[in-house]
C-alpha cells in the first residue's frame, strides 16, 4: 500500500471517530433536558441530574489520563470507554425513576469522558503533531455535532423524547466500531534531559499564582453562565413553540460560528493581547445571555445571539489554551490541563446546572436564569481584568 493511501486511510479512520464522538455530544449536550423532561422530571430535578452528571468531569479526565500515561495504551482506554459508555447508556431502555436514571447517566458520562482526551493524544501522535492535518480531522467533529443536533431535533419532534435513547444507542455503537478500526501509536521512550530521566515538577506555586487564580475563577464563572444554554436551551425553545428542526439549526449555527473563529484565531493572536481576548470573550458572552430572553420571539435576532458563540467558546477556548501553555512548563501541561478541565468545566458546570435548575421553575423562570448567567459571565470578565500582562 502506498504512503498516500495509508495516510488517507489513517485520516478517514480518525475523522470518522471524531465525527461520531461529537455527534454524541450534539445529542447529549443539546437534548438531555428534553429527554429528562419527557420522563416527567421537574426543572429542579433536571438541574440536579445535570449537576451530578457534570461532577464526573471533575475527576474523570485526570483519572483516565493517569491510567493512560502509566500504561501508554491510549487506544485501549478509548475502546474501553466506548464499550462501557455503550453498556451504561443502554440501561436507559429499562430504567425509570430519579436515582436509577441519574446513576446510569453518571456512569455513561464517567466512561465517555475517557474518550476525547486520549483520542486527541492518539490523533496528534498519529499525525506527527501536524496542526494543519489535525485541524481538518477536528473539523469532522464539528460536522458530526451539527448533523446530529439538526437530525435529533427533527426525529424527537416526529416521535417523542424516547427517541433520544435509540439515537444514543446507535451513535455509541458506531463510535465503538470506529475506535476498533484505529491503531495504537508506539509509545515513545522516556523523556530525558542531559541523560537523566525527567521527573514531575510541582505546580502548586503556579496554581497559587494570582494570575492563575484570576484566570481560573473567571473560567469557572463563564462555565456557570453556560448552564442555561447547555442544559435548558432546547426546552426553552420548545416552550416557545420552535420546531425541533429549528432548535437543531440554532444550536448548529453556534458551532459553525466557532469553526470560523477557530480558523482566524492565529490572526487575532497577532493583533490582540491575550488578556484582551479573554476579557472580550466573557464580556460579549454576558451580553449574549442578557439578550437571549429579550429577543427569543424573533428567530433572526436569536440567531444573531448564537453567532456570539464564536467568542463565547472559540475565542475563549483558544486564549485559555494559550494562557495554560504560557503559564505552565512543558512537563506540567498534562496536570495543568487536568486541573483546568476538572475545575473549570466540572465545578463550574455542576454549580451552574444546579442553580439554573432551581431558577428555571419549569420555564417560568427562564428570564431569571439567563439574567443570572449574564451577571456570572460579567463577573468573570471583571476577574479576567486582574490578569497581569506579560
Amino acid at each position: 500500500m502506498t504512503t498516500k493511501a495509508t495516510s488517507l486511510k489513517l485520516f478517514t479512520r480518525l475523522s470518522s471517530s471524531y465525527f461520531v464522538y461529537f455527534a454524541l455530544l450534539g445529542l447529549v449536550s443539546t437534548f438531555s433536558s428534553v429527554f429528562l423532561d419527557g420522563k416527567g422530571f421537574t426543572s429542579i430535578e433536571i438541574g440536579e441530574i445535570l449537576a451530578i452528571i457534570t461532577t464526573t468531569k471533575i475527576i474523570a479526565p485526570s483519572l483516565w489520563a493517569m491510567i493512560a500515561d502509566k500504561t501508554g495504551k491510549q487506544l485501549a482506554i478509548i475502546q474501553l470507554g466506548a464499550l462501557l459508555a455503550l453498556l451504561s447508556f443502554s440501561a436507559l431502555f429499562w430504567l425509570n425513576g430519579y436515582w436509577p436514571i441519574t446513576f446510569c447517566l453518571a456512569l455513561f458520562s464517567l466512561f465517555s469522558t475517557a474518550i476525547l482526551p486520549q483520542l486527541e493524544v492518539l490523533t496528534l501522535a498519529s499525525l506527527r503533531h501536524s496542526s494543519k492535518i489535525y485541524a481538518r480531522v477536528r473539523l469532522w467533529g464539528s460536522l458530526g455535532f451539527i448533523v446530529l443536533a439538526i437530525l435529533a431535533g427533527q426525529v424527537m419532534s416526529y416521535f417523542s423524547s424516547d427517541a433520544f435513547t435509540y439515537l444514543g444507542l446507535f451513535i455509541l455503537a458506531a463510535l465503538l466500531f470506529s475506535t476498533l478500526r484505529l491503531k495504537q501509536v508506539k509509545r515513545s521512550a522516556t523523556a530525558k534531559i542531559n541523560g537523566k530521566i525527567t521527573t514531575a515538577i510541582s505546580l502548586s506555586h503556579k496554581l497559587l499564582d494570582s494570575k492563575f487564580i484570576a484566570f481560573f475563577v473567571g473560567g469557572v464563572l463563564l462555565q456557570i453562565s453556560f448552564a442555561p444554554f447547555y442544559g435548558f436551551f432546547a426546552l426553552f425553545l420548545r416552550d416557545l413553540s420552535y420546531p425541533g428542526f429549528t432548535v437543531g439549526l440554532l444550536v448548529s449555527l453556534g458551532v459553525v460560528a466557532e469553526v470560523v473563529a477557530f480558523i482566524y484565531m492565529g490572526s487575532l493572536f497577532k493583533h490582540f493581547a491575550l488578556k484582551t481576548l479573554l476579557v472580550f470573550s466573557l464580556a460579549v458572552t454576558a451580553l449574549r445571555w442578557f439578550l437571549v430572553p429579550q429577543v427569543a420571539d424573533s428567530l433572526y435576532l436569536l440567531a444573531c445571539t448564537q453567532l456570539i458563540h464564536a467568542a463565547s467558546f472559540a475565542v475563549y477556548h483558544s486564549a485559555s489554551m494559550r494562557f495554560l501553555s504560557m503559564h505552565f512548563t512543558k512537563r506540567q501541561q498534562g496536570r495543568a490541563q487536568g486541573v483546568y478541565l476538572g475545575g473549570v468545566y466540572g465545578v463550574g458546570g455542576a454549580i451552574g446546572a444546579y442553580v439554573t435548575g432551581v431558577l428555571w421553575l419549569d420555564g417560568s423562570g427562564a428570564t431569571t436564569a439567563f439574567t443570572f448567567a449574564g451577571f456570572s459571565a460579567l463577573l468573570g470578565a471583571i476577574f479576567m481584568m486582574f490578569l497581569k500582562e506579560k
